[in-house]
């Protein structure tokens, strides 16, 4: 959709609420942000190191929110409307950054091991959280300094397409490997061998990442419906209630 600066928000304030459960999920982004720690938790549970790192975690997370400084904790919502020119905020570009590579990196590492496994039978996934996740999560890195990651950006001018693009990933990324997990627990009881079990889970993460996608394209999940502003619309709308 193309049009003039449209309110991206109708209030003035952030609920209470709204600003509480954005925090766990910010200790949630940064606690698996080192991808080794996040495979030895998967693989073999959690341990001292893993509570040490979520103390940390935990502690600069509700520091930064009671200063109101993580995104959506915020007192005041910072973007009100669609095609505002103005900086975007540090803890912004470094959240999202964050967010992207746990969107991205084990996304691309689950797929990657899952068509290897269905392949050779081995399953890999635990290696590939060494050198590969961290080159996925540098490039990540340099897309957000090369000013071509949505919502990372130098401005908020196109958040009404980039608030878009950054859920289509977190709805592909979240749904597919609920379905794969999913897969993964019920194919015993489906009968399934294990290898057969290997391409089961890898057609069902395929096909639903395809088809979240799709929907988020398509602008049929929530928050998925993109917004373009026109080239030269600068005027707050008069309805704006600002």
């Amino acid at each position: 959709m193309l049009g003039g600066m449209k309110a991206a928000v109708a209030r003035t304030r952030n609920k209470g609420y709204y600003r509480v459960l954005h925090v766990p999920i910010w200790i949630w982004v940064f606690f698996t942000l080192p991808g080794g720690l996040t495979a030895e938790l998967y693989a073999h549970g959690f341990t001292l190191r893993h509570g040490l790192w979520l103390a940390l975690v935990a502690a600069v997370c509700l520091w930064r929110a009671l200063l109101g400084r993580l995104p959506g904790v915020e007192p005041r919502p910072y973007i009100t409307h669609y095609g505002l020119d103005w900086p975007n905020l540090g803890y912004r570009v470094a959240c999202y950054t964050a967010a992207w590579i746990a969107i991205v990196d084990p996304w691309t590492l689950n797929l990657l091991g899952l068509i290897y496994a269905a392949a050779s039978g081995r399953w890999v996934i635990q290696q590939l959280y060494g050198w590969p996740y961290d080159l996925i999560a540098l490039l990540v890195v340099l897309c957000a300094a090369l000013d071509k990651l949505p919502r990372t950006r130098r401005t908020i001018h196109d958040e009404g397409s980039d608030r878009a693009w950054f859920y289509v990933g977190v709805w592909t990324a979240v749904l597919s490997q609920l379905a794969g997990w999913a897969m993964w627990r019920l194919g015993p009881a489906m009968g399934l061998g294990p290898q057969t079990l290997l391409w089961a889970r890898l057609v069902v993460f395929a096909g639903v990442s395809a088809l979240v996608a799709g929907l988020g394209l398509a602008g049929r999940l929530p928050r998925t419906r993109r917004y373009y502003v026109a080239p030269g619309a600068t005027d707050l709308p008069a309805a704006s209630g600002e």
